[in-house]
């Protein structure tokens, strides 16, 4: 199967599967049609699906990955002992661990093509990543609690396990209890990862953008909660901090030469 057979393929099965979606026509367009099944893998709700789906969406994600370029933090330049800074999409970094900024449902975010990190994880992970989490959230049979830490296979991504958690929303002013609260994230998710002997974890940038922390007070608790861990705990993990916008790579830039 090509590339474009297996898209056409994912896309006739996700339609198939709700009658109100009967009559939409593929695009011819290969960009649109990355558009509709990207959209489709996000609005599609926790629920098993057969093999040879799994199969083909499977070898279509992986190599959708690799055409994005994989990076190894391997080959990046610590910026001190143990610690990297690497701009980049999270999905396409191979590590140990990546951390997923989630909401409460836990699921992923079911917004067609919503650029949110969330998005990005689960529709490149796969369906298999939706399926995992609801089920954690059955079991727990409540929401996630701010500031807590879930681990999932990370599927069809470079990296081993996504650990999700979800981080403080602030809104109006930055409060105690929001710093307190990011902080324990950083602090759930390394606690966690050690647990599961994860010796790599890449950090987003949690709780900023669609959540409203301010990008340089996130990246203060994020260095400091991080270092604070690796210190009294004589922790070797490696820790890459992950951005994506500019401003949030010149902070923590900053923020670690000051380091």
């Amino acid at each position: 199967m090509t590339q474009e057979e297996r898209r056409d393929f994912l896309i006739q099965s996700l339609l198939s599967e709700q009658e109100k979606y009967a009559d939409i026509c593929i695009p011819e367009d290969k960009e649109e049609q990355k558009r509709l099944l990207r959209s489709l893998f996000n609005i599609r709700m926790p629920k098993d699906i057969d093999g040879e789906f799994l199969s083909i969406q499977d070898e279509y994600l992986q190599e959708e990955i690799a055409e994005n370029g994989i990076t190894d933090f391997k080959d990046l330049e610590p910026v001190s002992e143990g610690i990297y800074l690497w701009q980049g999409d999270i999905t396409t970094l191979r590590c140990d661990a990546i951390v997923n900024a989630a909401n409460s449902g836990m699921t992923g975010c079911y917004v067609p093509c919503h650029k949110c990190i969330d998005n990005c994880i689960h529709t490149f992970a796969g369906v298999q990543l939706r399926l995992e989490c609801a089920e954690q959230m059955r079991k727990q049979g409540k929401e996630e609690e701010t500031g807590k830490a879930k681990i999932t296979s990370a599927y069809n991504l470079p990296c081993k396990y996504v650990l999700h958690t979800v981080g403080p929303i602030v809104s109006g002013g930055l409060t105690q209890r929001d710093r307190e609260l990011l902080a324990s994230c950083y602090q759930s998710c390394l606690e966690l990862a050690e647990k599961n002997g994860v010796k790599s974890l890449a950090f987003c940038c949690i709780s900023t953008g669609e959540f409203h922390f301010p990008n340089n007070k996130a990246a203060e608790i994020a260095v400091q909660t991080v270092r604070r861990y690796r210190e009294q705990g004589n922790s070797d993990m490696e820790v890459i901090y992950n951005v994506f916008k500019d401003v949030d790579y010149q902070i923590y830039r900053k923020l670690l030469r000051a380091d």
